[in-house]
């Protein structure tokens, strides 16, 4: 508000000055050295340079990282600070923090908590003290009462003077570097983050180790692939992470397990998120009633454990999508590589960070032997010229004790050196001479050739291996990133899993946490009318579909209470790309037209459209009507009105014998005649066949969409037989809200006459070999077919008719060799709990299974059309719920007009 009024009194003032000067010209007065019209400044255009000013310095010297270093104007100050303090003690934040206020014209409070941020991903900085949670977002201490200091990497990474380039600090007072000469790609491992004037950056960070190999495989001209690993832990979908780059998008999940049935566990959470802001947004979805939950407890301590008591009679793998769903245990986040190069903002991918950290890390090294070349050849130079002067004894020349001065002193050892010059590195200079000059008696009388020989071989031997690694740099960079590896990856593990996230839909996942009532006289539906009928249960953000009498239907969204006209036929809950819910109907078209049948689905619609299912015929409307959601086909009895020439009245009609068409199809001619009456005569059975499941193991699921192994088709009673590496098994359904475990060994369609052979190693019998065959009980607890023994250990289990074996003999019955074992002949088909026969009491090298000699007979033609004939004998085999909700409620009755009043 203050900015506001100041820039209008600077505007009015202007405004004035100038008015003025306008009057003064007209009357002919000069002003003299007040005022200049011509340097009138605009407030728009001032505002706009300052503006640019103001955001060119907020880019380059606060939020964005420079590709460089990959620091912060301030981290970079507070590193070189804690650089020039470190005497390998720890110093206290607050002293730190002074010291870098030398450099960093701003307050202490963004030095402290940029210094905590450092602090906080353990890499450069060692703390000591509480230097808070990043799990549960607590702060740190006070500067005062923690302290810090640099951490072996940064010691060995981060720091060189001489290479380092420099620049003076704000005030002029102190020299400072524009960037250090960091040896890593440091931006990638710490990860950036950073709002400007209209830009921002956000990089993610790295793990340690695949950095060191992504940057080696570079060096050596491979391909390098880097995804996220966060401190937090979590998985990540990488389907859709763009090398980082702007516009990608990379989805993190919380590590949810389930402590029992009752009980779900938060392990891990997902970067960016504490695990007060996870339960805050649990607890906000429980409020809106999506998820189902009695209590959420926060036992957080060094890792994250935040339980969820779910509510009784609530589907453990339901809440665990709905968490997904509905909170913050996934998240989106949106990377967008911005760092600073050739001091201006530029948008890179992770892959071309890696690949300029690399490069700079090869040349910054080959800036180093350089140097370090240079040192030793000035080094072996003083050497030879030292030995020289020593062995010729030029100090001791009568000209050289006689001369009047420095200047002829050094003129004359000049002159006693230029016979050497072929022996020396580069040309004498002055400086040199006056160097041998400072050399002491003492020195001189202790000089020892061979010494002085030895030191000039280790520098020559060293300066050939600098030259040596100058020509191999790229190795040599390449070692360098392993001597990191090697030395720090063991701190550094990935905490993130990387896999393929499953596409939850909110609509399957949320509870039914409403109802869904009709009134039915007044055309209303909704969530509020309590005292009305009930339909049926619901979520708030479900949508329902309405069929009207008239053969109209639309799609609107759950709400507390609308309206939507009278006449209404059925409605529910309506689920979109649904394929297999088959709505069966007879209309009639007009007032006294023909009699159609047809059957559709409806998988996708325009909310609030309103759709036609007959031909649009005034006065048409719908006389049956059926929903059947695996499909089903009913048989319906129609009664003909009596008329003239009319033999028969009465007839069946089976809907099985009509094809699935769109919603939009005219159908099938049913009657000419006049329909008195249309009845539902026995219920049938699904049209569609069995439900082909598939089941996915990049994401541990099963789906009903051709993703990963089909299964096989399941119809009502059908169950999913899984194998663990332990021995044990048990059952479950084909629900795709299902959970499986990631060390699945096996996971298949049960079936109660699979016979199944195992042989093992049993732990109760000195760990002999056993076998034996064995059909599974049905069981949706686990059930160990090993025995009660947790040491007894499988060899191999099987599912073949007839299986054979190859037991090979080692140790000391060796000469035994190998024996073949035909396992159906060796032992009969018992429980799975029996223990089975002993193979062998001899030492065994190897149980291994063969390809079996023999397979079973196919099934007999008979058998099957005496097993068909059976299934057929029960009319009502294949009843619906939904098909029994219809006939109770008369939906398969004919309408008279009497419903249209």
């Amino acid at each position: 508000m203050d900015d506001e009024i100041k820039d209008d009194e600077i505007l009015n003032e202007e405004q004035d000055i100038t008015e003025e000067v306008e009057a003064e010209a007209h009357s002919g007065y000069k002003p003299v050295d007040r005022f200049d019209a011509a340097a009138v400044h605009h407030l728009s255009g001032m505002y706009q340079n300052w503006f640019l000013d103001y955001a060119s310095y907020v880019i380059l010297e606060r939020a964005v990282p420079h590709i460089e270093d990959g620091l912060k104007p301030v981290q970079r100050r507070i590193l070189h600070s804690m650089k020039r303090m470190d005497d390998g003690r720890y110093n206290k934040v607050a002293n730190i923090v002074g010291h870098t206020m030398q450099f960093h014209p701003h307050g202490d409070a963004s030095i402290g908590d940029a210094l905590v941020q450092i602090g906080q991903k353990e890499l450069l900085v060692d703390t000591q003290g509480n230097w808070g949670n990043i799990l549960t977002g607590n702060r740190a201490a006070a500067p005062r009462y923690i302290e810090a200091r640099l951490s072996k990497f940064a010691l060995d990474t981060v720091f060189n003077p001489k290479t380092t380039e420099w620049q003076m600090s704000y005030d002029g007072r102190n020299k400072e570097p524009i960037t250090l000469p960091v040896k890593f790609p440091l931006l990638l491992a710490q990860g950036a983050e950073g709002i400007a004037v209209g830009l921002s950056s956000k990089i993610l960070p790295h793990n340690f180790v695949e950095l060191c190999d992504a940057a080696i495989s570079y060096l050596h001209g491979e391909e390098f692939h880097l995804y996220p690993d966060f401190p937090t832990g979590g998985s990540i979908d990488v389907s859709k992470y763009n090398d980082g780059q702007r516009g990608g998008s990379l989805k993190v999940r919380a590590k949810i397990e389930k402590l029992d049935q009752k009980t779900l566990v938060i392990r891990e959470i997902p970067f960016s998120k504490t695990t007060e802001t996870i339960i805050d947004s649990i607890l906000k979805a429980i409020e809106k009633g999506k998820i189902k939950a009695r209590h959420v407890e926060d036992l957080t301590a060094a890792k994250v454990e935040i339980q969820i008591q779910l509510a009784p009679g609530v589907s453990s793998d339901k809440t665990l999508d709905a968490l997904y769903a509905f909170s913050d245990c996934e998240i989106n986040i949106s990377p967008n590589c911005c760092v600073i190069e050739d001091n201006k903002p530029k948008f890179l991918t992770i892959s071309d960070v890696l690949r300029h950290s690399a490069d700079r890390t090869k040349d910054l090294i080959r800036q180093e032997l350089e140097i370090r070349k240079n040192e030793l050849l000035e080094q072996y130079h003083f050497a030879s010229l030292e030995k020289i002067f020593i062995e010729e004894r030029i100090y001791k020349d009568r000209k050289f004790e006689q001369a009047p001065n420095v200047d002829a002193v050094c003129e004359h050892i000049d002159e006693r050196l230029t016979p050497y010059y072929p022996q020396l590195v580069r040309e004498v200079t002055k400086d040199d001479i006056l160097k041998l000059l400072e050399i002491k008696m003492q020195r001189i009388l202790k000089f020892n050739k061979d010494k002085a020989d030895e030191l000039m071989a280790r520098i020559k031997e060293e300066i050939e291996q600098i030259d040596r690694d100058l020509n191999n740099l790229v190795e040599v960079t390449a070692n360098w990133f392993k001597f990191l590896k090697e030395k720090y990856g063991k701190d550094h593990p990935r905490l993130t899993e990387i896999r393929n996230f499953d596409t939850i839909e909110a609509t399957k996942v949320v509870e039914a946490n409403q109802k869904l009532y009709i009134n039915r006289a007044d055309g209303f539906i909704g969530t509020g009318l309590k005292k009305d009928e009930f339909v049926c249960n619901c979520s708030d953000i479900d949508d329902v579909i309405i069929f009207y009498k008239d053969g109209k239907f639309k799609v609107i969204r759950v709400a507390d209470k609308i309206f939507v006209g009278k006449n209404i036929l059925w409605l529910g809950v309506f689920k979109k790309n649904d394929q297999r819910t088959i709505y069966n109907m007879v209309y009639r078209d007009g007032k006294k037209g023909f009699y159609y049948i047809k059957r559709f689905n409806v998988p996708s619609v325009t909310r609030d459209r309103e759709y036609d299912l007959t031909i649009g015929t005034p006065g048409s409307r719908v006389v049956y009507f059926t929903a059947n959601p695996n499909g089903e086909a009913e048989v319906i009895k129609i009664t003909l009105d009596p008329a003239p020439k009319l033999k028969k009245i009465f007839f069946d009609k089976d809907f099985s014998e009509v094809l699935i068409k769109g919603r939009a199809a005219k159908g099938n001619l049913l009657t000419k005649f006049q329909v008195h009456r249309i009845g539902l005569k026995s219920h049938g059975h699904s049209t569609l066949g069995g439900r082909k499941v598939w089941y996915d193991p990049d994401v541990n699921r099963l789906n009903y969409d051709e993703h990963g192994r089909l299964l096989g088709e399941f119809n009502d009673g059908d169950q999913i037989l899984v194998f663990l590496p332990n021995g044990e098994y048990y059952l479950t359904n084909f629900d795709v809200n299902n959970h499986f475990e990631d060390n699945i060994v096996r996971l298949e369609k049960y079936d109660a006459d699979k016979v199944w052979s195992c042989v093992l190693y049993d732990a109760d019998n000195q760990g002999y070999p056993y076998v034996k065959r064995f059909l599974l009980e049905a069981s949706k607890r686990k059930q160990c077919y090993l025995g009660e023994n947790p040491n007894s250990k499988e060899i191999l289990l099987t599912d073949q008719v007839y299986p054979r074996i190859l037991v090979t003999y080692g140790g000391a019955d060796e000469f035994r060799g190998s024996e073949e074992i035909d396992v159906e002949q060796f032992i009969a088909v018992k429980g799975y709990k029996a223990k089975g026969k002993r193979l062998t009491t001899y030492q065994i090298a190897s149980i291994t299974e063969l390809e079996p000699t023999r397979l079973p007979d196919p099934p007999k033609e008979d058998e099957a059309d005496e097993t068909e004939e059976e299934e057929n004998l029960d009319p009502d085999a294949g009843k619906s719920q939904q098909q029994v909700i219809d006939e109770l409620t008369g939906q398969q009755t004919l309408f008279s007009d009497e419903d249209y009043q």
